[in-house]
């Protein structure tokens, strides 16, 4: 097995704020190698503190309420400030800082999840506006998530499989993680997962209120001892609204699991070499079956899993691409500043 890979601090580790939602994408923050505060507390999320079934607490971060956080960013400015929306984005616009604008969706994903009557277009000119006003930039988690907002930077997820224990794949069962299924069921493809793979053993673990039997990871050692065990995994998603693969789909290549699923232009998963595709029911179907005969199979092709991840999905890639992001939010802070101060003097 590969040594897990070394992160080196950046020449000023100042302290980032970032927002709770997206527990698994935040974790990945510890590779940066600087101390964060994390803002907890706020409505509308699935949970009302940092929900430790993701992941755990990341090393050194400091969890604290909004008001905490503009108190302490009031007088200690933040060396960049993580946003995931634009009610993020609204709540610390009394902040000084750089701010950095993470999509996790597409825009049509958006759109189509929340049944909205407003033309994509609107909705894509309303935040670009609102991030140029602010001096902050904007980045996404793929390169299909970026162009859908019009945006020409995107840093996209890793995994480490040295976070990972080896592969067993004894339970012949196919796995898939996924929350809120039914508010994204279109983006996920959910009637051909249905089709496809009804009468296949598969274990269904996620948040998702109304469906009987379905639960959550108990934590991210439960996870990971889910992953290790399951002989593959399936992920299927709608081209124009969801990427090919998810932060879900990577930690199970990490983990030494193949993938299942449609064909999408994005996806990882190369056809027969780490994982099977078709956009045929029956014929996905013939190809999970298969895996549950021969585990030899599975654990060879899982193998190739992994190397991909290491490959196109390490967290050098995930440091790299954020550092850089957040070092174009300084800039266009300093710039946005720099003009407001001429504007004060004129």
């Amino acid at each position: 097995m590969a040594a897990a890979p070394r992160m080196t601090s950046p020449a000023h580790p100042g302290r980032l704020l970032v927002f709770d939602c997206h527990e698994a994408w935040v974790y990945q923050l510890r590779w940066l190698g600087q101390p964060m505060d994390v803002i907890v507390g706020l409505p509308g999320r699935m949970t009302r503190d940092w929900d430790l079934a993701m992941r755990p607490h990341p090393p050194g971060a400091q969890m604290l309420c909004l008001e905490e956080a503009l108190s302490k960013g009031a007088t200690d400015p933040y060396d960049c400030i993580l946003a995931h929306n634009l009610t993020d984005l609204l709540d610390v616009k009394s902040l000084r800082g750089p701010k950095l604008l993470i999509l996790h969706e597409t825009l049509p994903g958006v759109a189509a999840a929340q049944k909205s009557f407003t033309p994509p277009e609107e909705i894509r000119r309303a935040i670009a506006q609102y991030v140029e006003l602010l001096g902050a930039h904007a980045i996404a988690t793929s390169a299909l998530k970026a162009s859908s907002w019009g945006l020409a930077d995107h840093v996209p997820c890793a995994a480490d499989p040295a976070d990972y224990p080896l592969y067993v794949g004894d339970l012949a069962r196919g796995l898939r993680i996924a929350n809120q299924i039914h508010r994204k069921s279109h983006a996920l493809l959910w009637s051909f997962h249905q089709d496809a793979l009804a009468t296949v053993p598969l274990t269904l673990v996620g948040r998702n209120d109304g469906m009987p039997g379905v639960f959550p990871a108990r934590d991210w050692d439960d996870l990971k001892e889910i992953l290790r065990r399951h002989r593959f995994y399936v992920h299927t998603a709608n081209p124009r609204l969801e990427d090919g693969y998810n932060m879900a789909t990577l930690e199970a290549m990490a983990a030494g699991l193949p993938v299942i699923g449609n064909r999408h232009p994005s996806s990882p998963v190369l056809h027969g070499f780490n994982g099977f595709l078709s956009d045929d029911p029956s014929e996905l179907r013939s190809f999970a079956l298969w895996l549950l005969r021969d585990i030899d199979l599975a654990a060879r092709m899982g193998r190739e899993a992994r190397r991909t991840v290491e490959t196109n999905f390490s967290p050098h890639n995930f440091v790299a691409g954020l550092r850089a992001a957040i070092e174009e939010a300084r800039k266009k802070w300093k710039e946005k500043s720099w003009s407001r101060l001429n504007n004060r003097i004129g």
